[in-house]
C-alpha cells in the first residue's frame, strides 16, 4: 500500500490504504498530507471525469508547454488500461510505455507527471475515470502520439478489430512524427 515506484522518474502508483467492515469500505482517494510527505504533492486545478463503453480507446494525450499537465488518474466504476509513454526529451527513460489496470475494485491511482503522454482503454462493461490535473485544459497546447504507433507495441486488451476510438486520436501522429 501507498506510493509504490514504476521505473519510470516521477511515475507513481498509489494505493490507498482501504478499510472494509460489514458495511462497506472508506479511503481517502486523495490527503494532501501524505502526497507531500512522499513529494508528490501537486496543485490541482480541474477534475476531469469521463465515461465510456467497453472497447473504447482513448489517447495517447498531452498538452504542450506551458499547458502541460500531472494528472492524478482512477477508476470509480468498471476496469481500464491506463497506458502512459514518456515524452520527455533527454529522460533515459524516453519512449517507454507504462500500462496498469485501475478499477473500482482495486482502487489504484496512477500519478503522471508532466511530459508524457496517457491515454486508455475500457475492459469492462462500462467504466468511469476521474483524474485531477495541476494545470487546466488548454485546446491550443493538444498534443497526441497515434494509439498503434508501431515502434509502442502497446496491447490495448481490446480487440483492435471492434475497438472504438475517434477521428481525432486516429489521425495522430507517431512517437517519430513528433516536433
Amino acid at each position: 500500500m501507498g506510493f509504490q515506484e514504476t521505473g519510470i522518474e516521477g511515475l507513481v502508483v498509489y494505493e490507498p490504504r482501504v478499510f472494509h467492515d460489514d458495511r462497506g469500505y472508506f479511503f481517502e482517494s486523495y490527503n494532501d498530507r501524505a502526497f507531500k510527505e512522499a513529494g508528490f504533492s501537486r496543485p490541482w486545478v480541474q477534475d476531469n471525469q469521463a465515461r465510456s463503453s467497453y472497447g473504447v480507446i482513448r489517447g495517447l494525450h498531452f498538452q504542450h508547454e506551458p499547458h502541460a499537465q500531472t494528472k492524478l488518474i482512477r477508476a470509480l466504476e468498471g476496469s481500464i488500461l491506463d497506458v502512459v509513454v514518456d515524452i520527455r526529451r533527454g529522460s533515459p527513460t524516453y519512449g517507454k510505455v507504462f500500462a496498469i489496470e485501475l478499477s473500482a475494485a482495486n482502487k489504484r491511482q496512477l500519478l503522471v507527471p508532466q511530459g508524457f503522454a496517457h491515454g486508455y482503454s475500457v475492459l469492462s462493461e462500462t467504466a468511469e475515470i476521474l483524474y485531477k490535473c495541476d494545470n487546466f485544459y488548454n485546446k491550443a497546447a493538444e498534443g497526441g502520439i497515434r494509439y498503434d504507433d508501431p515502434s509502442l507495441n502497446i496491447d490495448w486488451r481490446v480487440p483492435m478489430a471492434t475497438a472504438v476510438i475517434s477521428p481525432k486520436d486516429v489521425e495522430l501522429p507517431t512517437l517519430a512524427e513528433l516536433v
